[in-house]
């Protein structure tokens, strides 16, 4: 199919309709790992914070620090949310004074400037394509060790065909396969990372396959492109023999989720193959010809178009704005003769950088998130040996852990509703159910519940062990405190003895009874299937007698 595409491209097939403004936003959640000194997962943003020659990240100060600063645009974004949404994305405003408490925001964002630009080569020989890079940042989560990579990147008057083969390959952490050609399947030919100068920070090496097939066979994990390292740096690939504190692992597909926004000189000439290839981030390709099987897209439009601000069908003429969600994917269409659609302040491209971006992020910090918790309980159950009694209280320690963390997980970062505005809340809905959040919630809380339901039968067996224990030695000791309170009866005149015969007598019995005491709770298993025997009305003395020998002798059968 990718192939027929770049023929119909190089015949001219594919119609000219020109893009006059285009931004792309892709997510990456990755899983952060422990830091080697001990340091809480909390840690990692401040590690990063402390600038540093080697380190280009550093802290970005919210919007609410200073009045003077803070915009319509910063107002409409906040009044969009609901309350519990607004404490999660902005806190309440109490100051960074206030630390490791939910009155402060639990997100921290941090920034780097040095990229500014990438030249994307599509095809060998190919002309690049420069795409700005608008903001690079690193979200961190208080109490949940994800990190998200949010990279927004635009273009000027670029040609439809080149804007959805820019999106198709751009965002891409490794090659699903190489070409004849040598270049990675469904990749750039190369991606090349810019300061302002132009200078090249890094590129791309997704045609060394060697070097992904080698990784895999020794790690069992993908490698990452030379360039999306570097963007990450210092954090390091968990997998990888750099070196570094600061390490993560993949969680989801090499594919990032992203969104889209399309200003086009006129959306007429958009037809309904163009915009379902814009919806589901396919490969460019003939305006007339679907991209998938007509059976397949029968219910497009139903499952994943959100036509508030536009009456006509899918490829109907029409110059309203459209929006597109797949799960994977948020695209808006809109042209660019409309001046609220094209406002970066109040307007559409206002609300798709921040209220769709919000609740594009929270959707998949909320996948990711679930995910995360599936796999503790994997690595934890794969650790699990009941014969093993450190591997046991290491299962207990691990899952009280993630049930914690699942507890405020679901009240401060799960949301059913974010929003009473239509716009958002039906865009966050569609979002959510295509990717299958809440059978993903359901499935993770069960597992845990199972985990826990778990812990607690083995706390009860335990429990029960020892009361049956503690009963054994307490009868048994019973013939011991019966027969030493008749001795105390003056019977025999102890008292009469001399203070040291009498101090010898008392550590001598006390010794005694203790080692007695210590031989029957040692024999208390075997004791208390006596006393059962014993107490069985139906029972013979033979098999009592049985019985009272094996407290001492079992036979191995």
């Amino acid at each position: 199919m990718q192939q027929e595409a770049g023929e119909r491209l190089a015949s001219g097939e594919v119609a000219g309709t020109r893009i006059a403004h285009l931004r792309q936003i892709l997510l990456w959640p990755v899983n952060l790992l422990p830091l080697p000194n001990g340091s809480t997962l909390e840690s990692h943003w401040a590690e990063l914070a402390d600038a540093c020659l080697e380190n280009p990240w550093h802290e970005v100060d919210d919007e609410f620090g200073d009045p003077a600063e803070f915009q319509q645009r910063h107002y409409n974004e906040f009044v969009t949310f609901l309350p519990p949404v607004q404490r999660f994305l902005y806190g309440q405003g109490l100051g960074r004074s206030v630390k490791r408490i939910y009155g402060e925001s639990p997100i921290k964002v941090l920034r780097r400037n040095d990229v500014a630009q990438a030249r994307v080569t599509l095809s060998e020989g190919g002309t690049p394509v420069i795409l700005r890079v608008v903001h690079a940042d690193l979200m961190f989560f208080f109490d949940i060790d994800i990190c998200i990579l949010a990279l927004e990147v635009a273009a000027d008057d670029i040609e439809l065909s080149i804007a959805q083969d820019a999106l198709f390959r751009f965002g891409r952490a490794y090659p699903a396969y190489w070409e004849e050609s040598g270049r990675g399947g469904h990749c750039p030919w190369l991606v090349e990372w810019l300061s302002v100068t132009g200078e090249v920070l890094a590129a791309s090496d997704y045609g060394k396959r060697e070097k992904y097939l080698a990784f895999v066979c020794k790690h069992r994990a993908p490698a990452v492109a030379s360039h999306w390292e570097f963007l990450l740096f210092p954090l390091v690939l968990d997998n990888s023999d750099k070196a570094g504190a600061l390490r993560y692992r993949q969680l989801e597909y090499y594919r990032m989720p992203y969104m889209a926004f399309f200003s086009v000189d006129d959306t007429r000439a958009l037809s309904r193959p163009d915009l379902i290839r814009m919806a589901l981030g396919n490969p460019p390709g003939g305006s007339s010809d679907l991209p998938h099987s007509e059976s397949y897209l029968a219910r497009f439009e139903e499952r994943f178009v959100y036509d508030r601000h536009c009456d006509a069908r899918l490829g109907s003429p029409s110059r309203g704005p459209r929006m597109m969600s797949t799960g994977e994917t948020l695209v808006v269409v809109g042209d660019v003769n409309d001046r609220f659609f094209c406002d970066s302040d109040g307007g559409f491209l206002g609300r798709f950088r921040h209220q769709h971006f919000m609740l594009f992020m929270i959707a998949h910090f909320q996948k990711a998130a679930l995910h995360l918790f599936s796999d503790r309980l994997v690595a934890a159950v794969s650790k699990l040996d009941i014969s093993d009694a450190d591997a046991n209280r290491t299962f207990r320690r691990e899952i009280r852990a993630a049930l914690e963390n699942f507890l405020r997980f679901a009240h401060r970062y799960w949301f059913l509703e974010i929003a009473n505005q239509a716009e958002t809340r039906a865009l966050y809905d569609m979002t959510r159910k295509h990717l299958n959040l809440d059978a993903l919630y359901r499935e993770t809380r069960e597992e845990l519940h199972d985990m826990g339901n778990f812990l607690e039968v083995e706390a009860f067996r335990r429990q029960s062990d020892t009361v049956v224990r503690l009963t054994v030695v307490t009868i048994f000791s019973l013939i011991g405190t019966v027969t030493t309170g008749f001795l105390g009866m003056n019977i025999l005149a102890w008292a009469d003895q001399p203070t040291d015969w009498r101090i010898m007598s008392f550590i001598i019995v006390l010794a005694g009874t203790t080692a007695l005491t210590l031989y029957t709770l040692m024999k208390s298993t075997r004791l208390a299937e006596l006393l059962e025997t014993f107490s069985d009305e139906k029972a013979g003395w033979r098999k009592r007698l049985w019985a009272f020998k094996n407290v001492w002798w079992r036979n191995k059968d």
